[in-house]
Parts: structure tokens; sequence; C-alpha cells
């Protein structure tokens, strides 16, 4: 579970420095900057640590740079907010993978749930493309504060009610399975 989360760090990196500096400056002007040095600098890194450059990390580099220089260039916030809905359409067009999600899931859920968990795929699909579609009207309005309050708080609050509800559910069809089993073969 660590190593997800250091991925999405290094996925999000990018974003995460905006969002700080932001933050703390005020000035999207500066944090674009700061976003697109910090984007370069991880590649960097990653290069001379000889780490394996994925395709998220490249095209992480290449929005940060484009959106950040169009931004930059027209003095203005949205084009460099766009970048998570670019990040949540990939994923979610990834997530319509018939099953994707099993491989992640532990023999029990497997073998007891696999069609819970395929359709639980799917609005993951669902979910990574409202979050998109909402990330591009935030940026659309040219508020960064409600911008960043929908990435930080709405969009990640989306993600973990899905994660419990999906949890919740597999746990209980498990269960009445299990059940439903073991009384059939009394």
């Amino acid at each position: 579970m660590a190593n997800v989360f250091k991925q999405l760090f290094a996925d999000f990196f990018s974003t995460i420095v905006f969002l700080a500096v932001y933050l703390a400056t005020g000035d999207v002007l500066i944090a674009t900057g700061v976003a697109i040095a910090g984007a370069i600098a991880q590649f960097i890194y990653s290069r001379i640590t000889k780490r394996k450059i994925d395709v998220m990390t490249w095209a992480s580099l290449a929005l940060v740079i484009v959106l950040g220089s169009a931004t930059l260039l027209t003095n203005d916030p949205r084009f460099v907010l766009m970048k998570p809905s670019i990040a949540h359409f990939a994923i979610g067009a990834i997530m319509l993978r018939r099953g994707w999600m099993l491989r992640y899931s532990p023999d029990i859920v497997k073998e007891n749930a696999a069609d819970v968990v395929t359709i639980a795929g799917y609005a993951w699909a669902v979910l990574m493309f409202m979050l998109g579609a909402g990330v591009i009207a935030t940026a659309l309005t040219g508020d960064v504060k409600l911008w960043a309050f929908y990435v930080t708080v709405i969009a990640v609050g989306a993600k973990i009610a899905a994660f419990a509800t999906q949890y919740l559910i597999t746990r209980i069809v498990i269960t009445r399975r299990l059940r439903a089993a073991a009384l059939q073969a009394r």
C-alpha cells in the first residue's frame, strides 16, 4: 500500500507543488514556475538515479511544461488548473478495462466476488470521469481557491468514500455468499 501512495505522490508531484506554493504565496505565476521547475527536477532526478520513467511521468512532465507555459504566457491560471483533469480522464480510460481491479484483490475476493469487483472497476472509471469534469468546471471559473478546495477536499473525499463503499459492499457480498455456501453444504 505504501508503494501505491509513493507512486501517486510521484505522479501528482507537480500539482502538489503548485498547490503548496500557491497557498503559501497566493501567486499563480510563481506557483506555476515552481511547479514546472519541480517537474523538471523530478525528471532529472529519475534519470540520475536510473529509475524507470513510466508513461505517467513523461505525460506529467509534458503537461506541466505545456500547460504551465500557457499559464505563464497568458497570465491565465486555467491552463495549469486543467492538468489534474487530464490525469483523471487517462486513469478513467484505463479503468474501463474489464476486471482491471481483480489483480489488486485478495484471493478471497477473486474467488467469491469477482463480479462485484468488476462492476466496481467500471464505477471507478465513471467516478474518475466525473471528477475530471469537476476539475475542468472549477478550473474554468478561474478561482484558484475553489479549484484547490475541489482538488484537495471534494476529489479526495469522493475517492475515500468510493473506496469505503466498495469495501463494505464487497465484504457484505462475500459474507453472504460464504454463509449461503455453508448452509447449502449442510
